[in-house]
């Protein structure tokens, strides 16, 4: 059954090298650099920022690299993160994991932020190798994933940039998404409305108000955000609607073309999971969307 619902799936082992490996059907990671990544504390796994590719076998040219969620304290990679990569591949769409660091060991904010920036750089880089269109790469994210994919969207006009940083020829590239695909995110830092985790993670326990006004990314849309797919759940207790409702808000007074689901039932981190009833159907609306919008090439 595994194999029926993995298909013709590819996943890359290296840069340069299309295999699985075969002791578990899952794709090794690709270091985001090819050096000690910028601000790294150390040469653990955890101090390693890492893509996990996973690309279909008729690649349709679009692209989307998945944040896992996890409170900004772990990452959920099981459903938030392979099970997700695996169905999009299935659809032709080229996954890509987002294993980034985490402020649980050590790196709060603007650290996760570079590290997605990083790895839509790094994506575009290889649209030729990929068999992928450099203007159809798209970031999804779940729950605290979600707020970093809702940041990469927002905050591309000003990227991280860290002293003494050295730069190569993939910084050089856009780090813009081309859409956004948010599922049950956390958007907003304010008090009353974020998740008081996440946001006491990225930002610590008494970020100044410049600090959390800035990494509300409700706050940041301009006509320049990406296109975003919304998900949420009305009975969501971790992770309020208000989070999806005020982003939404934000983007259609942008004129930014935006679709959102708030579905009766599905609570927070449902992921894929059939149980979950009519929620469970977002891949599909998804994929439909980013047909709609042409991120799905004719």
């Amino acid at each position: 059954m595994r194999n029926l619902v993995i298909g013709g799936l590819i996943c890359m082992l290296s840069v340069s090298a299309s295999v699985v490996n075969a002791a578990n059907e899952q794709p090794l990671p690709i270091p985001l650099w090819p050096q000690e990544a910028p601000g790294a504390l150390g040469q653990a796994d955890k101090d390693i920022p890492q893509l996990i590719p996973c690309l279909p076998e008729r690649p349709n040219g679009a692209a989307i690299i998945i944040c896992p969620g996890g409170g900004y304290a772990r990452l959920a990679m099981d459903h938030e993160g392979h099970q997700i990569a695996q169905w999009f591949s299935s659809q032709g769409i080229a996954a890509f994991i987002l294993k980034y660091r985490l402020p649980t060991d050590g790196y709060r904010h603007p650290i996760p932020l570079l590290d997605a920036q990083r790895a839509i750089r790094m994506v575009r880089a290889g649209a030729e190798k990929w068999k992928l269109m450099a203007d159809r790469i798209g970031i999804l994210g779940f729950s605290a994933g979600g707020h970093l994919a809702s940041s990469a969207g927002t905050h591309f006009e000003s990227p991280v940039q860290l002293e003494n940083q050295k730069r190569d020829a993939i910084d050089s590239l856009s780090c813009r998404p081309d859409f956004m695909v948010l599922i049950y995110p956390v958007i907003s830092m304010q008090q009353g409305t974020t998740h008081a985790g996440s946001r006491n993670n990225l930002l610590g326990e008494n970020p100044p108000q410049q600090l959390i006004d800035l990494m509300s990314n409700e706050k940041q849309v301009t006509p320049q955000t990406p296109s975003t797919f919304l998900v949420h759940a009305f009975d969501d207790k971790g992770v309020i609607t208000q989070n999806s409702i005020f982003f939404y808000e934000a983007l259609r007074q942008a004129d930014v073309p935006t679709e959102m689901h708030i579905f009766l039932k599905g609570g927070h981190g449902f992921g894929m999971r059939p149980q979950t009833g009519p929620a469970a159907q977002w891949p599909r609306l998804c994929v439909e969307w980013m047909g709609q919008m042409e991120f799905i090439p004719k």
